[in-house]
């Protein structure tokens, strides 16, 4: 598809390019020094450790701007109570670049109950509260404090989910714009290489940063709006209570405008002409509803919401107006995606793929758990409601070639320390969207959906997985590669358009165990997810299991779910509970749906509403949302229905349901009941140990058996086993209870029916991000993505 954008590899190179790359980026005034530098033309600030390696954010945007001829600094998870920290290199040239990191500070720091977390995967030794909430905002007033005339340039997942007004789960309100907070000058979203390439030349030209509003993928404040730009209020689009004034985008590809040319072609013989749109999307800019109407107005905020949702098309959507008190925040229109020429050469950098040698021996547990794996592909077109890849990548898929993966991989093999042969993922925000996108340019650069493959797969999505697997046979003959594992999330809904990817799947590329992601059983949640229905997960677990047998592998499918989703009633909980037990899985790390910023499950659960239809004041489509603590703990236990803990809240529930039916010891039971044999521990079946003898403790030898009269038998001891019933409960539904190797995704994620919050282990958000996001939901590094699936 033609664009008239510059490749980021093809610009004149600053003049500081003869110093070199650096082995790594200098994080303090010794390490410039060392390196003859008196100074540095740029410095990212970031809440997570340095790891110089492609799947950490900081790496990634450092060696790009040093490819670029400018000296990078990095200063990594700063003291934040004063600016001293913020000075320790100097007053950069161009300007200061500001990310909280890899996730979400929030997400990263609190549960999804809003408890406080003690650890921090992007951190030496694992170690909370090296970080900042907030830290966007901290960061950049200290860099304030330091320098005040330094130009300060917003970026990463926090910056990039909140360029918006948009609804925080921590403090259960809608807040501005984090750019207004901040008080940045300009914030960057989304993959932005292309963006901040062209912002680090235009200020080393000598551009002042309040001249930099057009730039495709960034957000600024203003006071009016740029020449040559009309304006249409989102009402025109969609107002709330009236009919659309343009074609559903949620409705199938039947309906768009390409197939709709396509249709007349073929009944008239003519060539298909692709009208314009009305407005022309580089010179008109929608009005959103401002901060102030938004934050009393939760319907208001689905609207505007489902608005922003619309215009994600790099090629056709339009920039977004709104209005803060007095002044304008302008959000242009995303970036074009980058080629696979692009990608290759920032994955090409030369990373040392190894933590900062100031860390010594010390435990990253984000770097151990990707160290070993791939980044093949970014973005991803699934638009699953809870999870925030989409609005943070795009649905665009950018690859990267098959010879720029093989290398990386040979530098795995060559510079990793105490390389073992195992490649523990070839992935990304899903595991199985490689080279796949539209066939169609012409529907690609004006369509609107926000998903290609649900309510099902659009008839111009390519889903042959010809290139994954020609990809995975290619790597499985490295030399030195003995076993390739694929950890990011499969989309199931995809894979069994193609039972070749399958069986090339579950031959040689699971470890026993493969986690996918129905995320829940019935279909009302599910649409309100944008997931598809069980039948699918059925046929893909019928073509699992034909494969691994043919295969002579024992292997099984690790079911994610969500709790407390959006629009998921009790009723619906009770019943994914019971298809839970009817397959014998017994979720141990289990997790409510996180409201991570700007997906629309968040919107829909701050406005109660469904903004993946068009919204209105009445007669709208209401939905139950799980709120109150007890709700949501409620949600929760119903996902572990095996846990004793869980029973007393579930027997609740139950007979306040009408349902006390499931209350007993039969097959059909959820739970048993109060003070039956079952609700024991083995020690107290028994009639032995602590709890069963509810005896004394003491030192004693010789402690009369209180259950005996008092009276001991001779010879006998007392058993002191007290561990209690330990059931098989594995990760997010992992039967035989060991830990499951990697969890599917960002998703968003986010992400990831525990939502656990590992980073992925190509390194990207979730989100939860899935849920984040796209980020991953426990505040941990989800294993395959962040959100994603």
């Amino acid at each position: 598809m033609h664009t008239d954008v510059t490749p980021i590899n093809s610009y004149p190179k600053y003049w500081a390019e003869c110093y070199g790359t650096a082995p790594f980026l200098p994080t303090n005034r010794a390490e410039m020094d060392a390196l003859g530098w008196d100074s540095c033309d740029i410095i990212i600030v970031t809440g997570d450790a340095y790891v110089d390696h492609p799947s950490f954010g900081m790496a990634v945007i450092g060696r790009l701007l040093e490819s670029q001829g400018f000296r990078v600094g990095i200063i990594a998870q700063p003291e934040w109570n004063n600016k001293d920290a913020f000075m320790s290199m100097g007053k950069p040239n161009l300007f200061f670049g500001i990310t909280a990191g890899n996730m979400d500070s929030m997400i990263n720091r609190y549960t999804a109950d809003r408890k406080l977390r003690h650890d921090d995967a992007y951190t030496p030794n694992n170690e909370g509260g090296k970080r900042p909430d907030r830290a966007v905002l901290v960061y950049s007033q200290r860099c304030r404090e330091a320098y005040k005339e330094t130009p300060i340039v917003l970026g990463g997942i926090e910056a990039s989910l909140r360029r918006l007004s948009h609804y925080d789960y921590w403090s259960d309100k809608v807040r501005r714009s984090v750019l207004f907070d901040a008080k940045g000058d300009i914030l960057l979203f989304g993959n932005a290489e292309r963006a901040l390439v062209e912002v680090a030349h235009r200020l080393a030209d000598g551009e002042d940063i309040a001249t930099l509003t057009n730039i495709a993928g960034t957000a600024v404040i203003m006071k009016e709006l740029p020449e040559g730009y009309k304006e249409i209020d989102s009402s025109r689009i969609e107002k709330p209570g009236k009919a659309m004034a343009m074609p559903n985008p949620y409705a199938t590809e039947e309906n768009c405008e390409t197939n709709k040319a396509e249709k007349k072609a073929e009944v008239e013989a003519k060539p298909v002409h692709i009208q314009p749109s009305r407005h022309d999307s580089n010179s008109t800019a929608i009005r959103l509803p401002s901060f102030e109407k938004l934050r009393n107005d939760r319907i208001l905020y689905a609207h505007a919401s489902r608005v922003m949702h619309l215009e994600t098309n790099p090629y056709s959507s339009r920039a977004l107006i709104q209005k803060h008190a007095d002044r304008e925040l302008w959000v242009n229109k995303p970036p074009i995606p980058l080629t696979t020429e692009e990608m290759d050469f920032v994955f090409g950098l030369p990373y040392a793929r190894v933590p900062h040698p100031s860390y010594g021996k010390a435990k990253i547990p984000a770097y151990d758990m990707i160290k070993t794996s791939v980044n093949i592909m970014r973005g991803c077109f699934g638009g699953c409601s809870f999870c925030s890849i989409t609005e943070h990548e795009g649905r665009i898929i950018q690859n990267r070639s098959q010879e720029s993966i093989i290398s990386e991989l040979e530098d795995i093999r060559d510079k990793v320390p105490g390389f073992t042969g195992t490649i523990s993922d070839l992935g990304g925000p899903t595991a199985n969207m490689y080279r796949l996108g539209c066939s169609d340019p012409r529907a690609e650069a004006n369509c609107r959906r926000p998903s290609c493959i649900f309510p099902e797969i659009c008839k111009k999505l390519d889903t042959d997985h010809k290139h994954t697997i020609d990809l995975y046979r290619k790597a499985r003959n490295v030399d030195g590669i003995k076993k390739i594992m694929i950890a990011s999330g499969v989309r199931y809904d995809l894979a069994i358009e193609s039972p070749e990817y399958i069986r090339e799947l579950v031959t040689h590329h699971v470890g026993g165990y493969l986690k996918i992601a129905p995320e829940h059983t019935e279909k009302g949640t599910l649409d309100l997810m944008m997931k598809p229905g069980m039948g699918t997960y059925d046929r893909f677990k019928e073509l699992f299991e034909k494969y691994s047998k043919e295969a002579g592998k024992k292997q099984y499918l690790i079911p994610y779910f969500i709790s407390a989703h959006p629009g998921s009633t009790d009723e619906d909980m009770l019943n994914l509970a019971l298809w839970l037990k009817k397959n014998d899985f017994q979720c141990d790390q289990v997790q409510n749906f996180y409201p991570s910023p700007m997906c629309n499950a968040t919107a829909m659960y701050h406005s109660e509403t469904n903004p993946l239809k068009r919204v209105k004041y009445k007669k709208r489509e209401d939905l139950f949302v799980a709120k109150g603590d007890r709700q949501r703990r409620l949600h929760k236990a119903l996902l572990r229905y095996h846990d004793p803990l869980n029973w007393p809240l579930i027997r609740e529930a139950l007979v306040s349901m009408g349902k006390k039916y499931l209350i007993g010891d039969r097959p059909n039971c959820l739970v048993p009941e109060e003070g039956s044999e079952a609700e024991m521990t083995p020690a107290q079946r028994r009639g032995s140990g602590r709890h069963g003898a509810k005896r004394f403790a003491t030192k004693h030898p010789n402690q009369p058996d209180i259950r005996k009269d008092g009276k001991r038998k001779p010879g006998s001891r007392s058993n002191g086993n007290n561990k209690g019933n330990q059931s098989q409960q594995g990760n997010r539904g992992k039967p035989n209870g060991k830990p499951s190797g990697q969890s599917a995704g960002n998703r968003n994620g986010n992400s990831n029916g525990n939502n656990s919050g590992r980073p992925n282990r190509n390194g990207k958000p979730t989100s939860g991000q899935r849920q984040g996001q796209g980020q991953s939901q426990n505040g941990k590094p989800n294993r395959s993505r962040a959100k994603a699936r």
